[in-house]
C-alpha cells in the first residue's frame, strides 16, 4: 500500500504555514552544521570536535549526557573528543538537535489546554520509548530511532504559532468530544501536525527517513511496506507515553496497542509490556539531561 498523498488544498495550507512560522523555522547555525557532518559517510569524529568546540554550552552538555544514567558508560567523561568516540556521530547529533529543540517548544505563548514544555515533555517520553523498542529488536539504529520520537510532534510548534486559535479549538475538542487528535486538526485547521511537521524537517533538510516518519507516525500503515517500521515504533511509544500520562497526550490513557502494530515493530505484548514499565524512570533521566 501507498502513502495518502495530501490534498492540494491541505498542501497549500502547510506551504503557506512553513513560510509563516518566522524563527521556528531556523535551526542554530551550530546544529545545521552538526546535521550535515553527521549526513556525510566521509566525517569524522574530528570533525564534529572542530564544530562542537566553539560552542562551550554544547559542549557542556555533550559532557552531560556522556556522564548520566542514560547512556551508562563507565567512569567519568571531561574530554569532548572522548565523549564523541564514545557515543558516537548519530548520538551527538541527537544531542545538538535536542539542545536546540529544547528552546523551540519551551518557548512562545501556551494556549487553553496545551503547553510547549508538556508537548517537549511528551515528545522525550517519545524519544525514549522509541530508544528501548528498538534496542529490544536489536535495531542497530537505536539513536534514529531516539531523534525521530523527539521531534515526532514538530508540526504542534507550527500550529501553536499560526493557528493558535484553532489549536485551542481542536484541543477543547479533543478533551470534550475524545475524538481522534488528527482528524480534529484536519477539520479545524485544515491539515495535521504530521503533514506541518514534515513540511518543517524538509525545510531543514533531515533524512527523508525522519520525514516520513514524522509525517506518518499516526498512521503508519498507509505507507508502503518497506517505509512502515520506525514510525510504527513511534506510534507506539507515543501510545506508552499516553499511558503513563506523560506530557501532551493525543491517546487516550487506555489506548491499545493493535495486533498490527506488534507484527509491524516485531515484539510481542509481553516485552513491549517491560519496556512500558521502564518509560516514566528513563523519561525523568532523559529530561533531566535534554531538558534546560
Amino acid at each position: 500500500m501507498l502513502q495518502t498523498e495530501i490534498t492540494p488544498e491541505a498542501k497549500a495550507i502547510v506551504d503557506n504555514a512553513i513560510a509563516d512560522v518566522g524563527e521556528i523555522a531556523t535551526l542554530p547555525e551550530v546544529t545545521v552544521k552538526i546535521i550535515e557532518i553527521v549526513e556525510n559517510p566521509k566525517s569524522t569524529a574530528r570533525d564534529l570536535h572542530d564544530v562542537i568546540k566553539n560552542d562551550p554550552a554544547l559542549s557542556a552538555r555533550i559532557l552531560k549526557v556522556v556522564n548520566s544514567a542514560f547512556y551508562g558508560l563507565p567512569g567519568q567523561i571531561s574530554s569532548i573528543d572522548r565523549a564523541i568516540v564514545l557515543l558516537g556521530l548519530s548520538a551527538v547529533k541527537n544531542i545538538a538537535i535536542a539542545a536546540s529543540m529544547t528552546h523551540l517548544f519551551t518557548g512562545g505563548n501556551n494556549i487553553d489546554g496545551f503547553s510547549g514544555a508538556d508537548v517537549w515533555k511528551h515528545s522525550i517520553a517519545i524519544a525514549v520509548g522509541s530508544r528501548l523498542l528498538s534496542a529490544a529488536q536489536g535495531r542497530p539504529q537505536v539513536e534514529e530511532s531516539f531523534l525521530a520520537g523527539l521531534i515526532s510532534d514538530l508540526g504542534l510548534l507550527v500550529e501553536r504559532q499560526v493557528f493558535s486559535q484553532e489549536l485551542a479549538e481542536v484541543v477543547s475538542r479533543y478533551r470534550g468530544e475524545g475524538r481522534n487528535f488528527c482528524e480534529l486538526e484536519q477539520e479545524v485547521i485544515g491539515a495535521d501536525h504530521q503533514a506541518f511537521g514534515m513540511a518543517l524537517a524538509k525545510k531543514w533538510r533531515f533524512p527523508q527517513t525522519l520525514c516520513t516518519t514524522i509525517g506518518y507516525h499516526h498512521n503508519p500503515a498507509t505507507l508502503a511496506e518497506v517505509n512502515r517500521e520506525l514510525p510504527a515504533i513511534i506510534n507506539v511509544a507515543d501510545i506508552l507515553a499516553s499511558r503513563a500520562e506523560i506530557g501532551f497526550c493525543q491517546h487516550a490513557t487506555n489506548a491499545e496497542i493493535c495486533d498490527d502494530l506488534y507484527t509491524l515493530i516485531k515484539l510481542d505484548p509481553a516485552k513491549v509490556a517491560e519496556i512500558e514499565a521502564e518509560v516514566p524512570e528513563q523519561t525523568s533521566i532523559a529530561e533531566s539531561i535534554f531538558g534546560d
